[in-house]
């Protein structure tokens, strides 16, 4: 039986739980974060949640992010976490400006103005970012696949694939339902002949005015309240079919509330995704942990952050009330 420390936080309702291994000197092998991830983030258990942030040392950046689904499965990128990341090391090294690696590239991170008052917002980069098929990888043969339906997915659809490095696939709708963004999203992770590593889903409604609205299936995880690098994935798609503009703030209003990106062009750098948006703590609190029965772990103690969450509430009501 060990004491784990646990920080239950959100961005944009995509809700993670923050290990910090930086100082916890817990020592968890490959397979306990695995356990960890598949136990811990079970709804109706002892905490549950979108997936599990282990943050860690880093011999290059301030600090290591390593993001684990709730399957135990691990992504390559995470912005929603990236950005509750970004608020603990901030907080920890007292720096409003600090590099954070992951799993494919050492990413910047800064705390900026509220996009809603009193809801501290955070920014961060969202980069590598491909348009070739095979980064993905997605089986079909041409250098780009832009709003082309994928064959043997659904003949009625048509997508935009890319990796932001995460692989995503983003199609463009005159109205999201639920229940078609979770039967694509499951049908495209059980076509491994398609997506031989799975696939983030999303479908995107222009609300005109610099505003859309996206919706997420996300691999590993299911239907989820938001997802950091699909709302960048497809902030970008709707600059390339021209529904918004390249270097200009675009509103994302999802389930779980709004973000704001910004899609910059460069020759040198191609595409890039400046993502800002909330890192709210829900609560604090230790959970007792034995790997040898992982399904009886218990949240002993826990501290609740009342007022963040109520700041969020209303700015997630007013998300609402836009889209």
């Amino acid at each position: 039986m060990m004491n784990i420390n646990v920080l239950k936080c959100h961005g944009s309702g995509n809700d993670f739980i923050i290990i910090d291994e930086m100082n916890g000197n817990y020592n968890f092998s490959e397979d306990d974060r695995i356990i960890l991830s598949k136990y811990l983030t079970k709804r109706g258990r002892s905490i549950g949640s979108d997936g599990i942030l282990f943050i860690q040392d880093s011999d290059r950046a301030d600090a290591k992010m390593r993001m684990f689904n709730t399957d135990g499965s691990e992504a390559e990128m995470c912005g929603n976490g990236l950005r509750c990341v970004a608020r603990y090391v901030i907080d920890l090294l007292n720096n409003e400006h600090i590099v954070i690696e992951t799993m494919k590239a050492d990413l910047e991170v800064e705390k900026v103005d509220d996009i809603f008052e009193d809801v501290l917002t955070y920014e961060v980069a969202i980069e590598p970012v491909f348009l070739h098929p095979k980064t993905l990888p997605l089986n079909v043969d041409q250098p780009q696949h832009v709003d082309t339906v994928i064959k043997g997915l659904d003949d009625s659809l048509s997508f935009t694939a890319l990796s932001v490095p995460n692989p995503h696939i983003v199609a463009v709708v005159d109205e999201v339902y639920q229940k078609q963004v979770r039967e694509i999203g499951q049908r495209a992770n059980e076509k491994k002949d398609i997506f031989p590593n799975g696939v983030n889903v999303s479908f995107l409604k222009d609300l005109g005015d610099a505003k859309v609205f996206v919706q997420t299936f996300e691999r590993g995880v299911g239907l989820t309240n938001a997802c950091g690098t699909a709302m960048s994935a497809s902030s970008l798609v709707s600059c390339l079919l021209g529904i918004n503009k390249f270097h200009e703030v675009i509103t994302v209003l999802n389930p779980g509330g709004m973000v704001q990106c910004v899609v910059n062009k460069d020759d040198e750098k191609g595409y890039t995704v400046r993502l800002r948006g909330n890192a709210t703590f829900e609560f604090e609190g230790t959970v007792d942990f034995d790997f040898s029965e992982p399904e009886k772990a218990e949240l002993v103690e826990q501290h609740v952050f009342e007022d963040e969450i109520a700041l969020y509430d209303k700015l997630a009501q007013q998300a609402k009330n836009m889209a």
